[in-house]
């Protein structure tokens, strides 16, 4: 005889399906909904917000990162101010020149102004930060922290950004070597209304090309930057007339602090 025809010593029986049982008072149990058929419950409101928040964070983070590495032998197509103009219904003008045809007087004179250091620090000059923190929490922005500015992120004074821009300013400094930083701040810089790069600043301002700029007319350009709305290179108020020739003093002891990208003799 097979053992399949002998009685169970331990025969299972459902409560459910068992009419005696079910007449006894016994609890009815429920189908079975352990075996996990049931659709899971939806996630509160504002769990589903930070997950899509996060996400894109995430998504953005890895764009910018991936960027990053392109811009180390591609030239950025677009900045984000660029991009701004464009949404504006405005045009802009900019025209890529490499380093090695943009004059030396420029190199000087915009690092200079804007970041004497550049050669020594890693993106963030820590000492003229804390120092400008102490005299009102303005300027300090070294050239590779305007540069990631410019390329990713929004114009105006933000915590926030500042926040983003910092590891952003890292990542680039880790990534670009010094000449290509600052090839990329000189061809994306705003010198004017829609007027981006040194080629098509030196062209609106001074009819000339960038590699052909003087020492002086380098000087404008390089005072004009704060603020190239109000401080115009090709006709400069007083006030960027005379930062002018305080650059231009400097352009002279230059070399001795910018081996990193000045072209070697």
């Amino acid at each position: 005889m097979d053992r399949s025809d002998l009685p169970s010593d331990n025969p299972t029986v459902s409560v459910n399906d068992n009419p005696t049982l079910r007449g006894s008072g016994a609890p009815e149990l429920p189908a079975a909904e352990s075996a996990g058929s049931g659709a899971p419950a939806a996630l509160p409101l504002w769990r589903r917000v930070v997950r899509g928040l996060a996400t894109m964070a995430v998504t953005l983070a890895a764009v910018i990162v991936v960027l990053t590495l392109a811009y180390r032998y591609i030239n950025p197509p677009l900045s984000t101010l660029m991009i701004l103009d464009l949404a504006k219904g405005n045009g802009f003008t900019q025209t890529w020149v490499p380093i090695e045809q943009i004059s030396p007087n420029v190199i000087k004179a915009v690092v200079m102004s804007e970041d004497a250091f550049f050669c020594e620090h890693w993106g963030v000059d820590w000492t003229a930060m804390r120092d400008a923190w102490e005299q009102g929490g303005r300027g300090a922005s070294t050239i590779p922290m305007q540069t990631v500015k410019n390329l990713f992120l929004w114009p105006g004074r933000h915590y926030v950004r500042k926040v983003i821009e910092l590891p952003l300013t890292y990542l680039a400094s880790f990534i670009w070597p010094k000449r290509r930083m600052l090839e990329i701040y000189l061809n994306i810089a705003e010198w004017g209304p829609g007027i981006y790069g040194v080629e098509a600043a030196a062209r609106h301002h001074f009819n000339t090309s960038a590699a052909s700029l003087t020492p002086g007319q380098a000087s404008l350009l390089a005072a004009s930057l704060p603020n190239p709305y109000t401080r115009k290179a090709g006709a400069p108020n007083s006030k960027t007339r005379n930062q002018a020739a305080r650059v231009r003093k400097r352009i002279g002891d230059a070399e001795d602090y910018l081996r990193c990208v000045l072209p070697a003799r």
